[in-house]
């Protein structure tokens, strides 16, 4: 099929015959143009520091690609996403709705999209995702803005649409910051495409690299659950702990559940199974070669004890015992006997 069959011009006469009203002011954000190579970074804070609303921010450049670019409509097979994603999956019944109100109203707000970097003929999606998906959904071309754009300008386009929306909870914005941190981009950048100072920034990318992928995978977005109670799951996290959220958010029930919903369920697995830890640490006794050059403690309860040995031929003196074990161990069945 022709290139030209695929993309239509929708508004071939919107240059030449201004419209007397002004576009709808609904909040949407990407860059008015391609940055110079070599002043990225600088570019890009000198046009957000102007702004002070990253609302009014939004609404600004939505007017500048609307008045300064054709909209045109495209098939959505030619539409790959953004080289990061920046949602845990799209919500179904949320998709549907949106797909019932374009095919009521139709797409009123058009996508960004540029050309795709790496194949010629397809796009990227800079802003704009549920959209596209939804489009698909219904089969029909997504109306979008296509322009050049720098990585660092598609993402922070991208994140910034999200702010000014308020649509990404924060688990998604700060997996966001740490896939962008993961490829190389500069903590400015990242603050400027999340809109947030460098205290925050950290506070999220703790939670995402301290919360395993598995548990974050098995609650979803939590679109209610905020910085706070994230953090306070992080602190309750260790390993065992992990361990049994994933094995109760693994359970018919809690996949039965709302997003938040399974992230209080996680959050009472932790909580639980922390404090049993503490009442269950077991005692331990240690003993101390009479050189100190060596020392040997012994942890736990029961039927499980736990021998570790401290010195600096430690794995010698464990060879040791271990070949030495039968013979101490008869001994032992010795002196049991006559107790």
């Amino acid at each position: 099929m022709a290139r030209k069959n695929l993309i239509e011009a929708v508004e071939r006469n919107a240059a030449a015959t201004p419209s007397t009203e002004a576009p709808p002011a609904r909040p949407l954000a990407g860059l008015g143009s391609p940055l110079k190579a070599g002043g990225a970074i600088g570019g890009i804070s000198k046009t957000l520091g102007s702004i002070n609303s990253s609302v009014e921010r939004a609404r600004e450049i939505e007017a500048q690609l609307l008045q300064g670019a054709a909209v045109i409509e495209i098939d959505t097979d030619l539409i790959d996403g953004s080289f990061v994603s920046d949602r845990l999956g799209l919500d179904p019944r949320q998709l549907d709705e949106l797909a019932d109100q374009i095919r009521e109203h139709g797409q009123q707000v058009p996508v960004l999209l540029r050309p795709h970097p790496e194949t010629e003929g397809r796009y990227q999606v800079a802003y704009g995702h549920r959209r596209v998906a939804a489009c698909q959904k219904l089969g029909i071309r997504v109306r979008a803005v296509v322009r050049s754009l720098t990585d660092e300008q598609l993402v922070v386009s991208q994140g910034q649409e999200n702010n000014a929306r308020a649509n990404l909870s924060y688990i998604e914005r700060a997996l966001f910051a740490m896939k962008l941190e993961q490829r190389d981009f500069s903590r400015e950048i990242i603050m400027s495409a999340l809109g947030i100072d460098k205290a925050a920034l950290s506070r999220m990318l703790q939670v995402a690299k301290q919360v395993p992928s598995t548990i974050v995978s098995l609650i979803g977005p939590a679109p209610s659950v905020g910085r706070r109670r994230w953090l306070e799951l992080v602190d309750l996290l260790t390993d065992t702990v992990a361990e049994q959220v994933i094995e109760v958010l693994s359970g018919a029930g809690a996949a039965e559940a709302e997003s938040d919903a399974r992230f209080e369920l996680a959050f009472r697995a932790a909580r639980q199974d922390k404090s049993k830890l503490r009442k269950e640490k077991p005692e331990q006794t240690v003993w101390v070669a009479t050189d100190k050059a060596m020392r040997v403690s012994f942890a736990g309860s029961g039927k499980k004890v736990v021998v570790a040995i401290e010195a600096a031929d430690a794995e010698r003196f464990a060879a040791f015992l271990q070949a030495d074990l039968e013979r101490l161990y008869a001994h032992y069945r010795e002196r049991a006997g006559q107790d």
